[in-house]
């Protein structure tokens, strides 16, 4: 695993400052990585080593989350979608494949459905794709009538009820930092925003899942407590061209899982994909 993701920096994107890490591989197959929610980039840490080794990777905390800049008109799945083409051409990635977990995963599909030739492959999975099949806090956050009950919860105790669920990785402190500084002050509540879109965003979404022709590797944990198995199930009889793996953990497979999510991810990048 490695110890860093090598030095953080700042791009702006389409009037946004855009946190990104990068690796420098100058050959193979380009990768975008983006981040989860209520984490950040570093949530590929334990994977680093294994998207590096295969080609360039552009790592890219999306708009409003992890230390990246938001704005209220992007936080909603097909807004979302929408800023990627964005993303690639600021890093001039071309036909990349797309590694978008958690929250990318609406955003990566919606992309793709929008623009059909924007990426090579995706790897998601552990994102909510049915509103009315979700549990846990983000079931609350999604569907209650008002914002206002969660006006009194802070970033640090979403962050810290949230990572409670990794039971085989032991999260570093200066990731644990991170996480917490990406979410803190008003930044948490702007955050949910992107949620409380999902019952008007996923069910348009899955209208389109048939149209959408780009290999999909979906992988799912077990045990997710907040996106259960079933949302990945569903996107792999909905997508045309999908492979579906469960993996022995919870939520936060690409963490709680890295050895065999890395080893799925590598193989689907090097050939899996091109054999759909």
């Amino acid at each position: 695993m490695s110890a860093s993701l090598g030095s953080l920096q700042f791009k702006i994107i389409d009037g946004l400052k855009i946190r990104y890490a990068t690796s420098e591989a100058a050959t193979g197959h380009p990768i975008l990585l983006l981040g989860t929610w209520p984490e950040s980039i570093y949530t590929y840490l334990p994977t680093w080593d294994v998207f590096t080794a295969l080609g360039p990777v552009v790592a890219v905390d999306l708009p409003g989350f992890g230390r990246s800049e938001g704005r209220p008109g992007i936080m909603a799945p097909e807004a979302m979608g929408d800023f990627i083409p964005h993303i690639l051409a600021a890093f001039r990635l071309r036909q990349p494949h797309a590694v978008g977990p958690d929250i990318g995963t609406p955003s990566l599909l919606y992309a793709a459905a929008n623009h059909p030739e924007l990426f090579k492959s995706m790897i998601i999975g552990g994102g909510a794709t049915d509103p009315s099949d979700i549990g846990d806090i983000l079931e609350e956050l999604v569907n209650a009538p008002s914002i206002d009950p969660f006006r009194n919860m802070t970033g640090a105790q979403f962050v810290r009820g949230a990572v409670q669920n990794l039971k085989n990785y032991d999260l570093p402190d200066y990731v644990l930092e991170d996480y917490l500084a990406s979410y803190k002050g008003d930044r948490f509540l702007q955050s949910v925003a992107f949620v409380r879109h999902y019952p008007q965003a996923l069910p348009r979404l899955a209208t389109r899942l048939s149209a959408i022709n780009t290999p999909c590797e979906i992988i799912a944990g077990k045990f997710d407590p907040y996106v259960p198995v079933s949302n990945a199930e569903g996107l792999h009889r909905g997508l045309p061209k999908s492979k579906l793996d469960i993996l022995d953990c919870g939520h936060f497979a690409w963490e709680d899982a890295a050895a065999e999510y890395g080893r799925l991810a590598s193989d689907w990048i090097q050939d899996g994909y091109a054999r759909l």
